[in-house]
């Protein structure tokens, strides 16, 4: 529900595909930096309760973006103010709730529960953008963000109380710890390998998130609950694909699927680019969606199996905001370069999807740091 609102947010009260894109990277960039310490914090402190805070946060932030734009008083600096404050709290729930699955599932049944995982966040992306769309387009963006604010009120409740196994531990320096565990991450071939390949896939994706929207509002023609309901295509195809994949073994494979999935990722936004109608454009957001669903379990998995549980917090927290940092800085160069040209927008998603699945078969090792998995073909 956020992302798409406040993309449509400053696409249309401001009218600017480059704010929309500053608002996009500065809502995330932020926290990636200062993933390291949020990492920290929750393997000293433990999860659920860091979770219920940035929830809180973000609540309380998107309600004061919705009542400063009721009392027309919201500036362009006010706005990117507020989403770079709210998303320093952010690697707290992503992080927090990714390496809290581990903790207390057993380890055979991890790729099953990262698809439930993975299906839960596509479950939202089915209903979560066509609410988003329906209340912004009959009852205003502001009512649309409220509704956003409560929901994040429902999900704090929600977590209160949940069982957390984490050890608590308040030894050494917080920053010692977070430099620790920036070094683990560096250190570990799949994590670096996943860092570059897929936050290549992140500059592709925000790229595709910018662009699509204008693509629909000035060249299709359908409002924004139209574009609500099309990215909820997204997630009803993903949804089946991840619960189906969920049960697939995916050991000694994880390279060769992502690289696929990159790829194939790549020639569906190229329909978008050479076919930009909207019946393409809704058999390619199916498309996208049922290849998403199993590219995120096998990524979940692939990071849980090689990384130690003593680093989990560190070490999610940092991995995963290196993974989506390309997201922010896609968002950038497409508010720069829509105004000339949004089919070089997409020809340039396109590009960056087919360097994700060449840098991830690449730069993801066979064998993992304890020599457990060996790639079928021999190839270390």
């Amino acid at each position: 529900m956020l992302q798409l609102t406040m993309v449509l947010f400053a696409l249309q009260h401001f009218r600017s595909p480059t704010v929309a894109g500053a608002v996009v990277f500065l809502s995330v960039m932020p926290g990636l930096a200062l993933s390291p310490i949020a990492g920290a914090l929750l393997d000293r402190h433990g999860r659920a309760r860091l979770i219920v805070v940035d929830f809180c946060i973000a609540a309380t932030s998107i309600a004061l973006i919705a009542t400063l734009s009721l009392l027309d008083v919201l500036s362009v600096p006010a706005l990117l103010a507020i989403v770079t404050l709210t998303s320093l709290t952010n690697p707290l729930s992503a992080a927090g709730m990714r390496s809290l699955f581990p903790l207390v599932v057993p380890s055979r049944l991890w790729p099953r529960a990262n698809a439930i995982d993975a299906n839960g966040y596509l479950v939202a992306s089915v209903f979560g953008p066509a609410a988003a769309g329906a209340i912004y387009a009959f009852v205003g963006p502001e009512a649309a963000l409220y509704a956003i604010a409560g929901t994040f009120v429902a999900a704090a409740v929600a977590t209160t109380g949940v069982h957390d196994p984490t050890e608590r531990r308040e030894n050494g320096s917080l920053l010692r710890e977070a430099w620790a565990g920036l070094r683990y991450v560096i250190a570990n071939r799949t994590l670096r390998g996943l860092a570059f390949g897929v936050s290549a896939a992140g500059l592709a994706s925000g790229i595709y998130l910018i662009a699509l929207p204008v693509v629909l509002l000035d060249h299709v023609g359908i409002g924004p609950d139209g574009v609500g309901r099309l990215y909820a295509l997204y997630g009803v195809g993903g949804f089946f694909a991840g619960l189906l994949f969920g049960r697939v073994s995916t050991l000694d494979r994880e390279r060769r699927l992502l690289a696929i999935a990159y790829a194939t990722d790549g020639a569906i936004v190229l329909i978008v680019l050479f076919v930009p109608h909207l019946f393409a454009i809704a058999a390619a957001m199916l498309l996208l969606g049922a290849v998403s669903g199993p590219t995120n379990v096998v990524m979940f998995t692939l990071r849980q199996r090689r990384t130690h549980p003593e680093w989990f917090g560190r070490a999610f927290a940092i991995s995963m905001s290196l993974n989506y940092a390309g997201n922010p800085i896609g968002s950038v160069v497409a508010g720069t370069i829509i105004p000339f040209s949004v089919e070089l927008a997409l020809a340039a998603a396109a590009a960056f999807y087919l360097l994700a699945g060449t840098l991830c078969f690449i730069g993801i090792p066979a064998v993992d740091e304890a020599g457990h998995s060996r790639d079928r073909a021999g190839v270390a």
